[in-house]
């Protein structure tokens, strides 16, 4: 990459232009508009993510201040806060959803063969939600509760990675389990999730696929134990039972056998079981894999501290979703360049470097080398010094 660009125009190079293009012609976003194109659009969503900005006007006036470098940005002018204003409502939220999709799917590709720790040659999901509060007068749309508007961001966190595969946004009353009406069941992987999603009719459709579940049992859940295998009580385990539903509609809705595999966490005591459908694994594994599924956690507090999703730059459901999924599309790019460039820094620390470089015409690898460049190709250090002799 040439050294004499900005930090960010190297960082937009990863976006894949050509099906960026394909997107916003299949949805007409760039139909009649003579200024300011969905490309400028997501340049100035992208920056503001990476640069934490936090309002409209935070925008408008950070990239007026470089207006000398806003060109080798991307951008043809100083753009006003009106006009990205008017884009985020104006624009179909979709656009930045597929966008955001391509650029999952090449992260994936690029962690396929990461370790999870767990020896594992299945794939493995972590399913969750998050819900991030709005205020009810501004998002009346979102309406949550009585006194309070929400949204609800269902996700299915791959945990080689860890990068989200799935993701949708809905308002805050939607229910944990109806997100597994959305996902298409993928044959011998694992999905780990909370017992928000024992919903014995839609567990029993991932079953049906090839697919296993890892989650935790209520405690009102009424069966019978079928079997009991003997367990080693000084790793935590305390029982691992073959069982059968007992409820009417849950029998009807499951009718096949369930594992229970109950656990005592040594640090804290706390006793936990859980139900899966998978036989073969050891019950430490399980155990293990439903521990993993605190990664989907960590994307949660991880996005909504480093991106700009708690501050929204507009009030219509539209701007918010396309603000939600240009924040996604920034994770995943950011994913993205780490693995490519092998960098050894964390997401956060890539971030952070990031947002305070990205006027810089420093070459991308040389930004994250800990402040020495000495290794760095300088385009001109080739050149005379005009007082050697």
């Amino acid at each position: 990459m040439n050294a004499g660009r900005t930090l960010f125009s190297q960082v937009m190079d990863f976006i894949p232009w050509t099906s960026f293009e394909r997107i916003v012609a299949w949805y007409s976003g760039d139909l009649r508009v003579r200024k300011f194109r969905c490309s400028e659009q997501f340049r100035v969503m992208a920056f503001a993510q990476i640069t934490y900005r936090e309002s409209l006007r935070d925008i408008e006036a950070c990239l007026g201040a470089q207006p000398s470098k806003l060109y080798g940005m991307g951008l043809r002018e100083p753009v006003a806060r009106s006009t990205l204003a008017d884009a985020n409502e104006a624009r179909d939220w979709r656009i930045w959803a597929d966008i955001a999709a391509i650029l999952i799917r090449r992260a994936r590709k690029l962690y396929i063969n990461d370790d999870i720790g767990l020896d594992l040659a299945n794939t493995v999901y972590a399913l969750d939600s998050t819900t991030i509060d709005l205020c009810l007068s501004l998002f009346p749309w979102a309406d949550f509760r009585s006194t309070k508007a929400a949204i609800k961001m269902h996700t299915l966190l791959d945990l080689r990675g860890p990068i989200p595969s799935f993701i949708h946004v809905s308002n805050g009353k939607m229910g944990d389990a109806l997100a597994l009406d959305l996902i298409a069941p993928e044959a011998g992987a694992i999905y780990v999730m909370d017992r928000g999603y024992v919903d014995f009719r839609r567990l029993y459709v991932l079953h049906q696929a090839g697919a296993f579940f890892v989650t935790r049992t209520k405690i009102n859940m009424n069966y019978h134990r079928v079997y009991s295998h003997a367990v080693d009580k000084m790793t935590g385990l305390r029982f691992d039972q073959t069982i059968t539903l007992d409820g009417f509609y849950s029998q009807r809705h499951y009718p096949q056998h369930l594992r229970r595999v109950g656990f005592v966490d040594p640090e804290t005591s706390k006793r936990l079981v859980f139900l899966t459908n998978n036989f073969t694994l050891p019950a430490s594994t399980i155990c293990a894999l439903y521990k993993a599924r605190w990664q989907v956690e960590l994307f949660f507090k991880w996005i909504k501290q480093n991106l700009r999703i708690k501050h929204f730059y507009g009030t219509s459901e539209n701007a918010v979703k396309t603000q939600i999924w240009t924040a996604v599309g920034v994770y995943a790019l950011a994913a993205i360049i780490k693995k490519e460039l092998a960098l050894d820094v964390s997401l956060y620390t890539f971030l952070q470097i990031l947002s305070v470089h990205s006027f810089e015409k420093i070459q991308l690898s040389c930004a994250f080398q800990g402040g020495d460049n000495a290794n760095c190709d300088d385009p001109f250090d080739n050149q005379m010094n005009l007082f050697d002799f």
